[in-house]
Parts: structure tokens; sequence; C-alpha cells
């Protein structure tokens, strides 16, 4: 199996662990809820589009964005850990796939460049 399916498929599974601290980060804080839910979605589409993309200049581009994406994401998750609206645990946990996620991404774009 290629890198970049298994970056997708990481990244849609870290979306949909991702799910439920969206509906507890709503109740709390709709900005940041807002906002990771727009990361998430980011990260997994643009692996997606940029899989399907023929050069592999704009693969890296889509990539580039996906993982920025993810991180945004991550720095949300740990920003509702410190604020107390997601236990640590739980984020410590999302932020492992999300690593993996954005190790994945960054393979995808060394090897496109």
């Amino acid at each position: 199996m290629s890198h970049r399916f298994i970056a997708y498929d990481v990244a849609f599974e870290l979306a949909s662990h991702v799910r439920p601290a969206l509906d507890v980060i709503r109740r709390k804080d709709r900005s940041l809820e807002d906002q990771l839910r727009r990361a998430m979605a980011s990260c997994v589409l643009n692996i997606s589009e940029g899989n399907g993309k023929s050069s592999l200049r704009d693969q890296a581009r889509f990539f580039e964005i996906a993982r920025g994406s993810c991180r945004e994401a991550r720095a949300a998750l740990r920003l509702a850990a410190m604020w107390g609206y997601v236990d640590e645990p739980t984020v410590a946990e999302l932020d492992a796939l999300g690593d993996r996620v954005c190790a994945l991404l960054s393979r995808l774009i060394q090897r496109a460049v």
C-alpha cells in the first residue's frame, strides 16, 4: 500500500476520532470547534485532492496544505485540553495519530520535490 493511501486512511481515522471531541468543544467554544472541524476536513480533503494530481509539484502543494491543516488541528486540540474542554489522555491519543499523519505527509512531500 502506498504512503499516500496510508496518509489518507490515517487522516480519516483521526477525523473520526476527533468527532466526539467536537461536540464537547462546541458546548464550550463554538469558534474553536469550527476551526478544528475545518482544519480536519481540510487535511483529509487536501490529501485526497493531492492524490488525484498528475504533477509531482501539484501533489506536493496539496500535501503541504494538508500537513499544515493537520498541525492546525493538533494545536486546536492542545488548546482544548489546556482550557479544560477535553481531557489530556484523549488529546494525547489524538495527537499521536496527528503526528503520524504529519510524518506520512512529510514523506510524500519529500518524494514529490
